[in-house]
């Protein structure tokens, strides 16, 4: 299985260390399903939640360089039907074998990208996500052992690449921005990182993330 440092050499990283991302997770009550805590799509456009909601669970992957550290993200095949080429967490729906939204996000990681569970440390969750597409999504925080193993489900994922944390934490990437869609205004965040445009349900849960992190 192949093995690479997926940030690009050379770029600066500094600020929160692992130790202090576990900390700030261990003083922070979880998120849970459907309550005043609980984001969506739904929220940034003032609309109604979807009904009949799908479980899911995605893995926000913490990437612990000696350096500092890193968010993994993936960016989906394009050739697929749904969410074609979009950039996105590790993960998907729960499956009635999953004990709880964690095992979920392992599994569909080890699924999707090849990262091995035994190099996950999981630390919390951030807030409930509502997509307008109707899942129900835990966000699960995890440290990564690095070097990690990794092997792409080319059916699923063309690409997996890191941001720097400091880059995510930092509110001034953070846009707001509002686009028609079935005659009806749709709010949504975007934070374009070099040649990347990472908006949609992925940049709100990581705005969550840096709400946390910077409490």
């Amino acid at each position: 299985m192949e093995q690479e440092q997926l940030l690009p050499a050379g770029t600066a990283r500094r600020g929160l260390t692992a130790a202090d991302v576990r900390a700030r997770f261990a003083r922070r009550l979880p998120g849970v399903k459907l309550s005043e805590s609980a984001r969506g799509d739904h929220l940034l456009s003032g609309d109604e939640p979807p009904a009949n909601l799908t479980p899911a669970a995605v893995l926000v992957a913490l990437a612990d360089h000696e350096d500092g550290l890193s968010v993994l993200l993936t960016q989906r095949a394009a050739n697929l039907a749904d969410h074609a080429g979009q950039i996105a967490f590790p993960g998907g729906r729960l499956e009635p074998s999953d004990p709880d939204p964690a095992f979920g996000a392992l599994r569909e990681a080890e699924e999707e990208i090849g990262l091995p569970r035994s190099h996950v440390e999981i630390i919390g969750r951030l807030d409930t996500y509502i997509t307008g597409t109707g899942f129900e999504i835990a966000p699960i925080v995890g440290l990564v052992r690095v070097p990690y193993p990794f092997q792409l489900q080319k059916s699923e994922v063309d690409e997996l690449f890191e941001v720097p944390l400091d880059f995510i934490i930092d509110p001034a990437n953070h846009q707001r921005r509002t686009r028609e869609l079935r005659g009806r205004t749709r709010g949504f965040f975007v934070l374009p990182y070099r040649n990347r445009f990472i908006w949609g349900a992925t940049a709100a849960m990581l705005v969550n993330l840096a709400e946390v992190l910077n409490a």
